[in-house]
């Protein structure tokens, strides 16, 4: 899988661009996670309105960016206040970024991909869900809000025991236009990029 590989190192190289207000608040997940005790777990959700774009985006980013920095006991997860899908434009720049996804549920309106950037790594399962849905942590867990209106909306998470807002422009905007492509590798690059330097920071 070449091109993830590239990716990872792009967005590597690109965390002067981060601007600094959003460092800090990386950096504040980043001083949580190296807090634990050694061999505790830490779950993160991250937690959109729709869980469609942004909140799958950052769930695998994060899952990538802590197997890239050899940092153990960490699992995330993704959620909606309301449950939709994954929309498939998300899953195209997922695949143009270099990750394997498979569909195998083509029928549902709520298809369960899987998601793989290693073959040595089982994948990732991504589909639309309430943030406290079965199978997603329901104690204990750090809620990352990746969006600004699930941040306002939902002012109490259930079972997490820290909150931090990350908030990140919904790539929706340009669905149906020739920018969609182009808007929706951004925003994965921008999430890429933000990831990895949140992990570089919790080693």
């Amino acid at each position: 899988m070449e091109t993830i590989h590239a990716t990872i190192l792009n967005a590597i190289s690109e965390f002067d661009q981060i601007p600094e207000e959003r460092q800090e608040q990386l950096k504040a997940v980043a001083k949580t996670l190296k807090k634990r005790d050694q061999g505790e777990e830490s779950s993160l959700t991250f937690i959109c309105t729709h869980n469609s774009r942004r909140s799958h985006l950052s769930q695998i980013w994060a899952h990538v960016a802590s197997v890239w920095y050899d940092i153990p006991g960490i699992t995330t997860y993704s959620g909606g206040t309301e449950s939709t899908a994954c929309n498939h434009r998300t899953v195209r720049a997922l695949r143009r970024a270099g990750f394997s996804v498979v569909n195998p549920t083509p029928e549902s309106k709520n298809p369960h991909y899987l998601i793989q950037f290693s073959e040595q790594l089982a994948p990732l399962t991504a589909f639309s869900k309430v943030y406290d849905s079965e199978g997603n942590p329901s104690k204990d867990f750090l809620a990352i809000m990746t969006c600004s209106h699930a941040d306002k909306n939902c002012p109490i998470v259930r079972g997490a025991n820290k909150r931090f807002a990350i908030p990140y422009t919904d790539p929706k905007v340009s669905d149906n236009t020739p920018q969609e492509d182009h808007t929706y590798d951004a925003r994965l690059r921008q999430i890429a990029r933000e990831m990895l330097f949140l992990m570089s920071q919790a080693k």
